[in-house]
């Protein structure tokens, strides 16, 4: 239950900061937060990374193929990050592509430019 709330939670604050970029983008933030919401326990407590964690993580990276799109799922990923504040393990964020044998192009970082 405590999951449901966290991920209902992240779902509704990537929509708010999505909310103005939607036009500019072909990902939404509720595509991200639902793509990553199987992460958030691994995010948060450890242990191991599920398996639908990892299909998400692929799933999202496959949708991000332009520079517009990558943008706009890093704005999202760092909007979430912050929700999750203190919760979220900075080293597992950083990690989790790999975890999931996903290269991406830019660092899961709470500093990483999403302009760039």
């Amino acid at each position: 239950m405590e999951g449901l709330l966290k991920l209902s939670t992240l779902v509704i604050v990537c929509m708010l900061v999505s909310a103005p970029m939607a036009s500019e983008a072909a990902i939404s933030c509720g595509a991200v937060a639902s793509n990553l919401g199987q992460c958030i326990n691994y995010l948060t407590r450890g242990g191991f990374v599920p398996r639908g964690c990892c299909s998400g993580v692929r799933r999202l990276n496959s949708m991000a193929r332009t520079t517009r799109d990558r943008q706009q799922a890093c704005r999202c990923i760092q909007g979430a990050a912050r929700a999750l504040g203190s919760r979220l393990n900075p080293g597992r964020a950083a990690r989790l592509p790999g975890a999931c044998r996903v290269r991406i192009a830019y660092p899961i970082s709470a500093r990483t430019n999403c302009n760039k």
